[in-house]
């Protein structure tokens, strides 16, 4: 398979995102397009020859739903087009939240989605900061979960915080805050919360002391912001010094950015793994191309990614020390 050619076509939910991960790889977008009915059926197109090719398709699976079967379409597309591989590179990977039953009769969203990818044809998956690692076991076909730590360390260090604290917002996010807070030999603490609804927070307390403190608060994504504004908050009421976010995916749904704006955090930073719907002054992008670039370029010249992940990094911080 030597005469085969990398190629990257996005959907039209992630063609800001993919241009960016293109011109990182070196080289440009595919040609395709979407074009569709009357009655809205999505119809993908590939524009250009995929036959025996590697096909990345980037398509982030957020809101609203014809995304993710824009994505299904065109990985059957490129099936059918004799593509050698299809790997489906989705930033944020949708329906993550939904990954067990925590009350009776309800779907495993997350599961459902991996197994329509599988039938649809992928080979691979790429994505990042799935809000459940062991979502990667739904699927029968190798996943590259890559992570925002590899974007947001070198961020935090430019910062130069003092008396610098790292803030998981619930006891699910504990352990991924607790290896970027290792690897700044920092303390951490954790805010509990108690939700009586989806989106609906009823009480929140701050587990560790934080009086003085340089906080810095680390979640997979923002969804409406309560979260995020409650504990910020709170913080500050115990005493914080300061207090910033720092999210993979932003979802930012509902009142996300009238909440953030009138929070208490100094800053939210967010990756470009969803396109933002507005500004705000408190809210910064990062963007992952360059990660996802190296991930992909690495997979068609099958090559390890495993640099790309804290325990790497930690390992070798360690070593020069």
């Amino acid at each position: 398979m030597s005469e085969s050619a990398a190629k990257i076509f996005s959907g039209t939910g992630s063609h800001g995102l993919a241009e960016k991960i293109a011109f990182s790889y070196g080289t440009k977008l595919g040609k395709s397009s979407v074009s569709r009915f009357s009655d809205g059926e999505i119809q993908p197109v590939f524009q250009e020859s995929i036959r025996g090719d590697y096909v990345f398709l980037v398509q982030s699976t957020c809101a609203p739903a014809d995304n993710l079967l824009e994505l299904l379409l065109m990985i059957d597309a490129a099936r059918r087009a004799s593509a050698y591989k299809v790997i489906a590179v989705i930033p944020y990977y949708g329906y993550a939240r939904q990954d067990r039953k925590d009350k009776p009769r309800v779907a495993i969203g997350s599961k459902l989605v991996a197994n329509m990818l599988v039938a649809a044809g992928a080979d691979r998956v790429v994505t990042m900061d799935l809000h459940a690692p062991q979502i990667q076991g739904f699927f029968d076909i190798p996943v590259d979960h890559l992570d925002s730590s590899a974007i947001f360390i070198p961020y935090i260090e430019q910062l130069k915080l003092e008396n610098l604290t790292f803030a998981a917002p619930d006891v699910g996010s504990a352990n991924r805050v607790r290896e970027i807070a290792s690897y700044f030999d920092a303390e951490m603490v954790i805010c509990d919360k108690h939700r009586k609804r989806a989106n609906e927070i009823a009480s929140m307390v701050v587990i560790g002391d934080v009086q003085g403190k340089d906080i810095v608060l680390i979640d997979d994504l923002c969804d409406t912001g309560g979260t995020l504004a409650k504990s910020s908050g709170l913080l500050m009421e115990k005493g914080a010094k300061s207090v910033r976010a720092l999210c993979t995916h932003p979802v930012m749904s509902g009142k996300a950015y009238e909440n953030i704006d009138g929070s208490a955090l100094t800053e939210l930073v967010v990756c470009d793994t969803i396109p933002l719907r507005q500004n705000s002054p408190k809210i910064k992008i990062v963007s992952v191309a360059d990660l996802f670039a190296v991930a992909l370029r690495n997979a068609f010249e099958n090559k390890s990614i495993t640099s790309l992940f804290i325990h790497s990094q930690l390992k070798e911080k360690r070593a020069k020390a």
